[in-house]
């Protein structure tokens, strides 16, 4: 494809393709009012209005992270030590490059299958864009990386507690006990065959590129974006680097942090309570459970290691880039300056997520969502297993739309999808790993994800794009899916 082309293929914003959402979506709750018998509340101009100022207010703790995540960034770049040590990574792995694709994926698939990683991966966009494109790629290949892995492990969720665990806990709130063995083995089945058709994907798109830079799906203006963003690590490639002390200083503390913020988000407690007693070690707690005496991880943060969240993990990100502007030997003004310049260049990213979680509060505040959900339920009664499951993972593809967060989905479907389908007599791990699925594809693309959308501003790459790139492997791993559950209801 020429570079003309490439041009003249204007594509929306993803500020413009979210806002045009929102638009449909209040349309359409206008539409519905009328009809709902009260269920639904036909959104007003003020409503519309809002809606992202209650969304960017929803998604504060997020949004806040993602700012300070920025200036981390920013100073790791000041220090010099992120792009030498890209260069020096890709240096030692000349000629096996394209061995950072597996080796990554099946990682941040891990996380996603054990916690559900998800808005954890944002700070990995740019990083991986900057990797990538120093070991000869472009920056698809490091947003596929990480939203594709991260994204399969959480399709196939085995202990994921903000799906499988959510889920769970919703049915046995309803009186229906569930088989914690059958989840997590299909779990497993669902996460290992997804993870490998989307690292031959990714591969096989890394080793084009590597070979023809013009066969890039790419525009030019992301191009250039990208390489105004990310293009001085990949330059530093054909240097010889050298890191010096303090930038090896830098590097230490940079991977530590990011390791702490990972434990930290796992949820300790539910996986191995010993583990999660030595980070809370030394505390002590009153009646009510609130902690007299603070244990020694939670000193900084005011919590313990596996129970943090974004407010969490903002405060360590912040306290950890003034710590690595020490160490890389900038001035009291430097570290100000390039903190403040740092989380100004996330903006765009954060009105981005803003945008997205709008339109989510926007239906969860006029009651679409549950109408929805409830209108599928009774479009599913008295079908046969070989049809029930694939329309139930149909149902759920819909659903996911309008409710992007898992616990959030999980929380609201399972209370009636769940006796629904014992009423049928399908088993309810199925159904557990049904909406797992549904909602672990499609959050490998909505736009109403404030994770996937702010992932890739700052891989700079357009939303359209991406879905161009990930389309066929999306209806690939869609009906793979949709096979392997349907032969788990008739089976199971």
């Amino acid at each position: 494809m020429t570079e003309t082309a490439k041009k003249k293929r204007g594509m929306p914003s993803s500020f413009t393709i979210l806002l045009a959402l929102l638009a449909i979506v209040a349309v359409i709750t206008v539409i519905v009012s009328g009809t709902s018998g009260g269920a639904v509340t036909a959104a007003r101009l003020s409503d519309f209005c809002t809606a992202p100022i209650k969304g960017f207010a929803d998604a504060l703790p997020v949004c806040l992270f993602v700012m300070i995540l920025g200036g981390f960034l920013g100073m790791m770049t000041e220090t010099g030590a992120l792009d030498n040590g890209i260069a020096v990574l890709v240096q030692k792995l000349k000629g096996n490059e394209i061995m950072l694709v597996p080796v990554l994926m099946l990682i941040f698939s891990l996380g996603g299958t054990t916690y559900g990683m998800c808005e954890e991966t944002v700070p990995f966009y740019a990083l991986l864009a900057a990797t990538m494109m120093a070991a000869g790629f472009d920056p698809m290949v490091g947003a596929a990386t990480v939203l594709l892995g991260a994204g399969c492990g959480c399709l196939g969720s085995t202990v994921n507690p903000f799906a499988v665990g959510a889920a769970v806990d919703a049915l046995t709130g309803v009186g229906i006990e569930v088989n914690q063995s059958i989840i997590i083995g299909l779990g497993a089945v669902l996460w290992i065959v997804t993870t490998a058709m989307s690292i031959v994907f990714v591969m096989n798109y890394a080793k084009k590129v590597k070979a023809d830079k013009g066969s890039t799906i790419l525009s030019m203006q992301e191009l250039k974006d990208a390489e105004e963003a990310h293009g001085k690590a990949a330059s530093e490639v054909h240097k010889e680097v050298k890191l010096t002390g303090r930038q090896k200083g830098v590097l230490i503390a940079f991977a530590f942090t990011f390791v702490v913020m990972i434990v930290g988000f796992i949820p300790l407690a539910d996986l191995n309570e010993g583990v999660a007693n030595f980070f809370d070690a030394g505390a002590v707690y009153d009646a009510d459970g609130n902690a007299v005496v603070q244990g020694w991880s939670a000193l900084i943060t005011g919590l313990p290691i596996g129970q943090w969240y974004f407010d969490e993990a903002s405060t360590w990100f912040f306290l950890m880039a003034v710590l690595i502007g020490i160490i890389g030997g900038l001035s009291e003004k430097q570290i100000v300056n390039t903190f403040i310049t740092g989380a100004a260049d996330m903006m765009s990213v954060v009105l981005v997520i803003a945008l997205a979680r709008g339109i989510s509060v926007l239906m969860a505040n006029t009651g679409l969502d549950v109408f929805v959900l409830d209108a599928a339920a009774n479009a599913l009664a008295g079908l046969s297993g070989v049809i029930f499951a694939p329309m139930s993972f149909l149902v759920y593809f819909g659903l996911s739309f309008l409710i992007p967060s898992t616990s959030g989905m999980a929380t609201v479907s399972m209370p009636i999808m769940g006796p629904l389908a014992v009423k049928l007599g399908f088993s309810p791990e199925v159904m557990v790993m049904i909406f797992s699925a549904a909602i672990g594809v499609v959050n490998l693309f909505t736009p109403t994800s404030g994770a996937i959308m702010g992932g890739l501003a700052l891989a700079k790459i357009e939303w359209t794009t991406w879905l161009k790139f990930a389309l066929k492997l999306i209806v690939a791993l869609s009906v793979v899916c949709a096979i392997i559950l349907t032969v788990a209801c008739v089976l199971l």
